[in-house]
């Protein structure tokens, strides 16, 4: 029996983000597309036994689940200096840059091959939008994965270029991107939830962890602009970052409103379907990303998508979402406000884009993503 083994880490993070979703997503498919032969084992930090069993229920069939004696921030450390030996045997696939990187050769030793994934390059283009520790964490990674990963992976050919722009991995990059989760599905509740959460009966939604790349404050201020409508609020859901993205602060400094925001926190993947389901028109006006997970799952409902001139994002929505420049930086929640407009008010447009996002969304799927996974290490 061939095991490849994923660290799963991620997933039960204190702020799984954007990469823990895709962690999640595609283990559970990697268990469900094993090709004969093959099983799959996850691999975790020293978490709670609350956190392991967390993981067997949402990773249904895993061959095994390896608990390291480390914590999670003192495995990172140690995996950064390559203090990794014990976690590095066999078949490792890593969803992030939390990684077993160690010198081996996968010719002399059958079976043993590390893969790693780095979703972007903020470390390098906004450094200023990332905690310095995270900085210095992922810069650390992709030297490592530089020196000792078999392959790489990337969610896009725009964060290949730019990564290859910072050390030159050329054939070792696999672009193998990320898809809406099937797990997002509007409940037959869906009315009941709704009135729960309270949301409106049109307004404009935003969604990604607080924190200052996602270019939430920007969104906050477009709303508080004249060009903006006046008759749609905006709602804001996912959890707490870092940084100094106070969504009540932010409301004060723009002169919105405080009854025009509504923030809903964390919310389960039901109520998050609800929320994308009835948005008047999703808004992702992120500085920096890799993929943009967000926007695939907005369009998968046929939500009306505006997003930033991003190049990973413009990559991953195509045609099928209003593109908003975000340079020159100071003008960025004008443009928002008019996009917003324009969206809300042009029914044809709105209409149009109903149309375009789904057949967007279906040229993303992780049953595909864990299959190229798969060929990846069968190619090594």
């Amino acid at each position: 029996m061939t095991t490849l083994r994923v660290i799963v880490d991620q997933v039960v993070a204190p702020v799984p983000g954007g990469i823990g979703r895709y962690a999640e997503e595609l283990t559970r498919q990697l268990i469900a597309t094993a090709p004969a032969g093959c099983d799959v084992e996850a691999v975790v930090s020293a978490v709670t036994q609350q956190d392991v069993q967390h993981l067997r229920t949402l990773l249904p069939g895993l061959a095994g689940l390896d608990r390291l004696a480390l914590p999670r921030r003192e495995l990172s450390l140690a995996w950064q200096v390559g203090m990794a030996r014990g976690a590095s045997h066999g078949m490792v696939h890593a969803p992030s840059v939390l990684a077993p990187l160690v010198g081996h050769n996968r010719f002399q030793e059958p079976g043993r091959q590390t893969v790693v994934t780095v979703h972007d390059t903020v470390p390098w283009t906004h450094p200023e939008t990332l905690t310095p520790r995270g900085v210095h964490f992922h810069k650390a990674m992709v030297k490592r994965a530089f020196r000792y990963a078999d392959a790489v992976v990337v969610p896009t050919h725009a964060v290949a270029a730019q990564l290859n722009e910072i050390r030159r991995f050329d054939d070792r990059l696999r672009v193998i991107g990320g898809a809406p989760s099937g797990r997002l599905r509007v409940p037959v509740d869906a009315d009941l939830r709704a009135e729960r959460l309270g949301l409106p009966e049109r307004y404009v939604l935003a969604v990604g962890t607080l924190e200052p790349r996602k270019g939430l404050t920007s969104l906050i201020e477009a709303m508080a602009h004249p060009a903006a409508p006046t008759d749609v609020p905006l709602v804001i859901a996912g959890p707490d970052g870092w940084g100094d993205v106070d969504v009540d602060s932010a409301v004060e400094r723009a002169g919105l409103a405080p009854g025009r925001v509504k923030v809903l926190g964390r919310i389960d993947d039901a109520d998050l379907a609800v929320a994308y389901d009835r948005a008047t028109v999703f808004v992702f006006p992120s500085l920096a990303e890799g993929f943009g997970l967000p926007v695939i799952e907005a369009m998968s409902f046929g939500t009306p998508v505006i997003h930033s001139d991003d190049d990973a994002v413009r990559e991953v929505a195509s045609d099928a979402g209003v593109c908003v420049a975000r340079n020159p930086r100071e003008g960025y929640p004008e443009r928002l406000a008019q996009a917003v407009y324009q969206v809300v008010n042009d029914a044809h447009l709105a209409g149009q884009l109903a149309i375009a996002g789904p057949d967007r969304a279906r040229m993303f799927d992780w049953r595909d993503s864990a299959l190229e996974t798969w060929q990846l290490h069968a190619d090594l």
